[in-house]
């Protein structure tokens, strides 16, 4: 464990910024945030304190666990370009609704669609049955019969957003058929009926349209020469730094992400519906295919013995985001563990395996004996069956950089 040369030492102020985005337990909004609720997802706060600890207008950031967008959407607020990298398909979907910046012709052609939501879903009209979606099981656990109405909403819904012929009005309609799907089903005790179901939609639309000139307003506001990007990989991390778009950008000045976590199961891929029962709807209403199962998402089976899968994904992943850095490349990470007595000095063992050293760079005084920065994270959906002071629901921020830089 090194400590920072001077010149990447982050100053102060933004070191107390960190500390405090590290620790900012409020509900995580603004932007385009709130178009989905991302399992895990990490604050805004902290994802802003990194970004501006270690990087400066129009530098690269790259989020190799991208999941539902929060590193993207920030970097460009802030006028970075990003590239963020996940294994999911409805990652790469998030990605880019939340990050497209919206023509006024996109706009026109949204606002028509959302008026046009009310006769749109009409339970005495037919619907489109998404027959490839239904035999590959994503109607999964939705083709009862107490869930048609919903399900027919939905259908009648997609039906109308794949008319738009305009791509950015497309994926921005579409995702607040997901999001309004995902608060009729996900975890609901009871179903809401069509008529709420397509006030709430009409409600999203109208929020998501004004998050979206909210996050257009922001970087016109930056007035740079050259706007920032964004870019979303759908791919697996392990060899990415081969592909064309990776090495056009890096090395990044900061790569910031918030991996799956060791022996903490979290759905990334499912909504539970009647009494918990897996879902894989999310990935039929964004217009994506599915992966397989957890351990797919998760890079390993929890119960697998001493989590040695998870561990050897992990090398294989780090040893890529390694060759993705370079001298002057800060990784900083957001992880949490279910046993860290054993998990936190194994994660940290294979970090070194794959060529990084850890740093404990922080000049403000730190409450936590081991001089590393931890947050509680209380009342989170995967911690509902465990005290906050369990030990998965405790995160700790991890940074590093390439070993002798």
């Amino acid at each position: 464990m090194n400590d920072l040369s001077p010149d990447l030492v982050p100053k102060f102020g933004f070191s107390q910024r960190l500390i405090e985005g590290a620790r900012d337990q409020s509900r995580v909004k603004g932007l385009t945030h709130e178009f989905y609720r991302y399992p895990a997802r990490f604050s805004p706060s902290f994802v802003r304190g990194a970004i501006e600890a270690f990087t400066r207008p129009g530098d690269w950031v790259v989020d190799p666990f991208a999941g539902g967008g929060t590193t993207l959407v920030e970097a460009m607020a802030m006028g970075r370009n990003a590239l963020g990298i996940d294994i999911s398909s409805l990652s790469s979907f998030l990605c880019e609704a939340k990050t497209q910046i919206l023509s006024d012709q996109d706009v026109s052609t949204y606002e028509r669609w959302t008026e046009s939501i009310d006769e749109t879903i009409n339970m005495h009209a037919t619907s489109d049955h998404h027959e490839a979606y239904a035999d590959a099981g994503y109607y999964r656990n939705l083709d009862g019969p107490e869930f048609w109405r919903l399900r027919k909403a939905i259908e009648q819904a997609i039906s109308s957003v794949e008319r738009l012929h305009r791509q950015q009005a497309h994926v921005l309609a579409r995702c607040v058929v997901l999001k309004t799907a995902q608060w009729a089903l996900d975890s609901r005790k009871t179903r809401p009926s069509v008529k709420a179901f397509k006030a709430q939609m009409y409600k999203q639309a109208r929020l998501m349209l004004e998050a979206a000139l909210e996050f257009r307003d922001q970087i016109d506001g930056l007035n740079l020469a050259v706007p920032p990007r964004a870019i979303s990989l759908h791919r697996t991390t392990t060899g990415a730094e081969s592909e064309t778009a990776v090495t056009d950008i890096c090395p990044p000045k900061l790569i910031v992400t918030s991996p799956p976590y060791p022996g903490i199961h979290v759905l990334y891929h499912r909504w539970q519906v009647d009494g918990r029962k897996e879902a894989p709807a999310p990935f039929w209403i964004a217009g994506k295919l599915d992966g397989a199962g957890s351990s797919y998402y998760t890079l390993g089976d929890r119960k697998n013995p001493g989590l040695q899968s998870y561990f050897d994904n992990l090398k294989s992943t780090f040893t890529s985001v390694a060759a993705m850095a370079g001298d002057e490349t800060t990784i900083v990470q957001m992880v949490a563990f279910s046993k860290p007595d054993w998990q936190l000095p194994k994660y940290l063992e294979v970090m070194e395996e794959c060529g990084l050293e850890e740093h404990r760079l922080w000049d403000a005084q730190l409450d936590d004996e081991d001089g590393r920065l931890w947050r509680d994270v209380p009342n989170r959906r995967w911690h509902a069956q465990q005290k906050s002071h369990a030990p998965g629901a405790r995160e700790v921020v991890l940074v590093h950089r390439k070993s002798g830089a």
